[in-house]
């Protein structure tokens, strides 16, 4: 099986909510592909259309090239984790996998697998109910893992790790996608993606705002800024606006050029007299990158409300 997801077209509506507007995007293999959005963009919605747990009003979802709906054995073509809560609270983590292999046709010993990958072995005997946010999310991966799909799809899973976990799910997730599948991680923080995606399809308003890979997102982030590092911030500040630059203060010391490249800003402070300690290529993060994009859709980021289901 092919292992990628395909969007087209899709749209959905609840009542006068347009939670999903014409979304096109593909999921390939061997990378991760990040989806991220402001709450309420239509990420989840979008996600549970790919499942066929939401009906399209219009447009098509394919994993493999097929509608999941048609897969005679998803848990081994698509494995997902939607809803980490999606587990009765009385059940021990590993009935609950046991139960999941068993309806599936997988052997028991794929579940010691799965425990272990996702360092659920000391907790494998507790009950769900009493799990924190992060053993739960860890519970879901371990289920979605359970059918070695070759198509792997993870709603906001780094919610309630530990920095050590964020790491681990990171390193799971590229190590993954080095085997050749797709993997799809929807998050509203980009910077929970930081040093974990190669591609992102940046959504709001239920449209696709970027569908681009991470490098190229930062290299157009960045827009050949300099950082200027100077104690006699004021007067750089004074000498390179008057030449034309944008500038913007950043720290006590520090301040953000665009506009002049770093050779002629070297020689405006010079001729005017303005110390400087350094000066370098401004790195855009990804936040930045991505509060950019999702300017306009600001909205979202204000609004309380959970996103479209």
């Amino acid at each position: 099986m092919e292992a990628t997801i395909e969007v087209r077209g899709l749209r959905k509506r609840y009542g006068p909510t347009l939670a999903v507007d014409d979304l096109s995007f593909t999921v390939g293999p061997g990378r991760v592909t990040g989806f991220v959005g402001p709450n309420g963009a239509g990420k989840s919605t979008t996600m549970r259309m790919i499942m066929g747990l939401d009906r399209p009003d219009a447009g098509t979802a394919l994993v493999g090239g097929r509608p999941y709906r048609t897969l005679r054995t998803p848990l081994c073509r698509l494995g997902a984790m939607l809803d980490a809560s999606a587990v009765h609270p009385a059940r021990r983590a590993r009935d609950h996998l046991r139960w999941l292999a068993h309806a599936n046709g997988l052997p028991g010993r794929r579940v010691d697998e799965v425990i272990e990958l996702a360092g659920l072995a000391s907790a494998a005997r507790r009950r769900a109910g009493g799990f924190s946010l992060g053993m739960r999310q860890r519970l879901g991966i371990a289920a979605a893992l359970l059918g070695d799909p070759p198509v792997l799809m993870f709603d906001e899973p780094v919610n309630g790790l530990d920095p050590e976990g964020i790491t681990w799910i990171r390193g799971l997730l590229r190590s993954l996608a080095a085997e050749g599948r797709a993997v799809l991680v929807s998050s509203h923080l980009m910077s929970e993606l930081e040093g974990g995606a190669d591609h992102l399809v940046v959504i709001g308003r239920g449209r696709v705002i970027a569908d681009t890979g991470v490098a190229e997102l930062l290299a157009a982030a960045s827009g050949g800024r300099v950082e200027l590092r100077t104690a006699e911030r004021q007067e750089a500040m004074t000498v390179l606006a008057r030449a034309g630059a944008t500038v913007t203060a950043t720290g006590r010391d520090t301040v953000t050029v665009a506009g002049p490249p770093a050779e002629q800003i070297i020689e405006l402070l010079t001729d005017a007299g303005v110390a400087f300690t350094g000066i370098s290529e401004h790195r855009a993060t990804l936040e930045e990158a991505y509060m950019e994009l999702t300017r306009d859709a600001v909205e979202f980021q204000a609004a309380a409300g959970r996103e479209a289901q």
